[in-house]
């Protein structure tokens, strides 16, 4: 049994960690009340921008355009993966990680990958996977800037004959508690189309000008790059959500270690006193014959 000292030792050590965990959850909270913002802040473009590819696309042939260039024989696919720069975070990288795994283990053609975070970097490269572009992630969040960056990164790598599709791999915030990892088509763009019995709800009616196949060719880089960065703002929101429930977790668990090691240095305590008084006691009998 660990001695009274040891006890104290692993309580203190106990107090520490706890006190570095909860300045975490409070630092991840407060991150991720921005990185959400900035999220619901986005959510409303996006879902307009959506809107009106979904318009422009219904009314009238999709113009030719290299960001649309559906090649028949796929050689080499892309995957985009966005992970963190850090751990700590409970299951938000290993969800991801996973995801990605199954997703290129289904891929019978050449695999690149293109890391956004350190994690995924470090974890496929172990791996001997190509990772032909890695990127970091600011301890901020990424901004537009990072986004058109890695969009046009991935363009050009699909314009250029490099890779015959490009997908991305991301986790969508739904809540601190809940995140979703993704797989997307990112290119060939596939402009989003109307299911059936949708067009009553979505059916907004535009007059366009120019044309609409002049106003599509103007409109798809911009909503690559729109999926792009709404992709990185979900996955920093997300990243923050885990981390903080992680570290509020890690705070409890601390919590309760500490009163446990505190009721057995007490039982400890208490068990060697009983041990000095039996010893004076027997001492005292011991005298007396």
């Amino acid at each position: 049994m660990a001695t009274l000292k040891q006890i104290r030792q692993r309580i203190r050590a106990a107090k520490n960690t706890q006190s570095i965990t909860r300045a975490m959850k409070l630092v991840a909270a407060a991150r991720l009340t921005k990185a959400k913002n900035r999220v619901e802040e986005a959510r409303p473009y996006s879902e307009k921008m959506y809107e009106f590819i979904l318009s422009v696309g219904s009314a009238g042939e999709l113009p030719p355009h290299p960001l649309l260039d559906r090649r028949p024989n796929v050689k080499k696919v892309a995957l985009v993966l966005i992970t963190a720069e850090r751990g700590l975070c409970g299951s938000y990288n290993t969800n991801l990680l996973k995801t990605a795994q199954r997703w290129l283990d289904t891929q019978s053609t050449d695999k690149t990958l293109v890391s956004v975070g350190k994690k995924g970097n470090l974890f496929f490269s172990k791996r001997g996977y190509e990772v032909s572009h890695a990127f970091t992630v600011p301890t901020a969040g990424a901004d537009l800037s990072d986004a058109v960056t890695l969009t046009n990164t991935i363009s050009e790598m699909f314009t250029n004959g490099e890779v015959d599709a490009v997908y991305l791999c991301y986790s969508k915030f739904i809540s601190a508690i809940r995140q979703e990892p993704k797989v997307i088509q990112l290119l060939p763009i596939e402009p989003p189309q109307l299911e059936e019995g949708e067009a009553a709800s979505q059916g907004k009616e535009y007059a366009f000008e120019p044309k609409p196949e002049d106003l599509l060719t103007l409109l798809l880089p911009k909503y690559l790059l729109t999926v792009t960065y709404q992709a990185l703002l979900e996955s920093s929101a997300s990243e923050h959500g885990s981390r903080m429930t992680a570290m509020s977790s890690a705070t409890d668990n601390a919590g309760k270690m500490i009163g446990e090691l505190t009721l057995t240095a007490n039982r400890v305590r208490q068990a060697a006193i009983t041990t000095e008084i039996l010893e004076i006691v027997a001492g005292a009998e011991a005298l007396k014959s």
